[in-house]
């Protein structure tokens, strides 16, 4: 599939991607219809689709059926909202009442509960076409690693775990399509793929229904473009809000009006020691560019509140992994018991490591979590947003891995808003530029996104 190998396209042009809220506008006029565009969609999923294997379950007739229910409600201009009529995928760790929900493992192959997870349940309420489920790795966690393949170079991997869904964005199949992140899931495939990917804060989207349902887990969104990523996620906020005893995704229902930052802090991380050289270059470069846009960017360098932050941050990915093993002794457990021969090597492993821990341990490891998030919520006030990579570099080749996380778990830790951007390039391969923001501020975050989209 070489000619469907699709290179990186430079920032002028990423810029110019098309928001479905321009397409709105087009359907609004009657100079398109949703089935129109549907099944351009369809038949780029059928011409890449083959090496791509981005989905596990495509619901043509479904979609079918939904896009000419769209098409009568643009045609008397009464849309049920924004995203009436967008193809979105969903990832297989949420529920879909129509389709199997597989979780990446064997051992739920063709298992179906036959209803909507919420955020699910709130897309279709808006008028959202649900196109289909997208691979992830085994519970969505790192292995068995999903058989998807990066779409602009089939060579390498998509990232994951949300994986499928960051492979059919890039891919050109779909605008929009849920992802979960509890570590990196969402914002590494995102960068890896060239696509915006969408982390918010913890709690602000409604996860009844996923599967991915740890103290860090967030459901979050991969897009073509940042608008798009926002009125998804608001769709699904408006209809079913936040996680329980959470306030939600606060924030209007259209994008907000960009923003531009004057300050952003700079954090390393401990994923700058992994970095590629063209990943540094790449940033250094961005650095620079967005010195001359006129915003002000510190660091590390002769600032102590910012270097302890990057100190305390150094341990996230090993204390989220930690406290993500202790939170996963159930289901592993209970699986185990059912049939351990289908569980993987690593799921055996974080079951085994759960087992040595106790409560008094796990606790800990919360209080620590906690004076991380202090410390950041210090450092965060003193500017607009931070800065960062969207991953230590290009993805990389094979699919025996999913590639380092370590640029990315620092906002899961923090369980505050993030973003990454297709701005930069590591090789021939996208590259995202990662903004994170602080906790309840996604409106805000967006709006200095969509700045940096527009002007960058």
């Amino acid at each position: 599939m070489a000619s469907d190998r699709r290179r990186p396209k430079s920032s002028k042009n990423e810029q110019r991607a098309t928001s479905y809220l321009s397409l709105a506008e087009r359907l609004r006029a009657g100079d398109t219809t949703v089935t129109k565009e549907l099944e351009a969609r369809l038949k780029r999923l059928d011409a890449v689709e083959p090496t791509l294997k981005a989905f596990v379950h495509v619901a043509r007739d479904a979609a079918r059926a939904t896009a000419k229910a769209s098409d009568a409600r643009w045609k008397k201009n009464k849309p049920l909202s924004p995203i009436d009529g967008m193809p979105i995928a969903i990832k297989d760790i949420i529920e879909t009442f129509d389709m199997p929900t597989g979780q990446g493992s064997p051992m739920w192959k063709e298992f179906a509960t036959k209803r909507d997870a919420a955020a699910v349940q709130a897309l279709r309420e808006a008028g959202a076409i649900i196109i289909g489920k997208t691979t992830t790795t085994e519970f969505a966690s790192s292995h068995p690693f999903a058989p998807t393949t990066n779409p602009h170079d089939a060579t390498r991997t998509p990232g994951g775990s949300s994986s499928g869904s960051a492979a059919a964005v890039g891919a050109g199949i779909v605008p929009a399509a849920l992802g979960t992140q509890v570590v990196g899931s969402t914002l590494r495939p995102a960068s890896f793929c060239g696509c915006v990917g969408f982390k918010p804060t913890f709690g602000a989207i409604n996860r009844g229904g996923s599967y991915d349902y740890l103290s860090q887990s967030a459901t979050g969104v991969i897009a073509a473009t940042p608008n798009d990523a926002w009125i998804v996620a608001s769709a699904i906020a408006q209809r079913v809000g936040g996680d329980p005893g959470f306030p939600g995704l606060i924030g209007p229902e259209l994008p907000p009006e960009a923003r531009a930052p004057h300050r952003l802090v700079v954090l390393q991380t401990a994923g700058w020691g992994k970095a590629t050289d063209g990943a540094r270059k790449a940033f250094e470069g961005a650095r620079k560019r967005l010195s001359g846009l006129g915003i002000e960017l510190i660091d590390r360098s002769g600032d102590p509140d910012i270097e302890a932050l990057e100190h305390s941050i150094s341990e996230a990915l090993p204390l989220t992994l930690a406290i993500n093993a202790w939170e996963s002794a159930w289901p592993l457990g209970a699986y185990e018991v059912q049939n351990a021969k289908v569980l993987s090597g690593p799921a055996r492993q974080r079951l085994a490591d759960a087992r040595k821990m106790t409560p008094d341990g796990y606790r800990g490891m919360l209080r620590r979590r906690e004076d991380i998030r202090a410390r950041y919520a210090y450092v965060a006030a003193r500017a607009d947003a931070i800065v960062t990579l969207g991953a230590t570099g290009a993805a990389p080749v094979g699919l025996g891995s999913t590639g380092d996380t370590s640029m990315n778990v620092p906002a899961s830790l923090l369980g505050t808003p993030a973003i990454t951007l297709p701005h930069l390039q590591d090789g021939h391969m996208p590259l995202g530029l990662q903004l994170i923001g602080r906790k309840d501020e996604d409106a805000d975050l967006m709006a200095l996104a969509g700045w940096v989209w527009q002007n960058y």
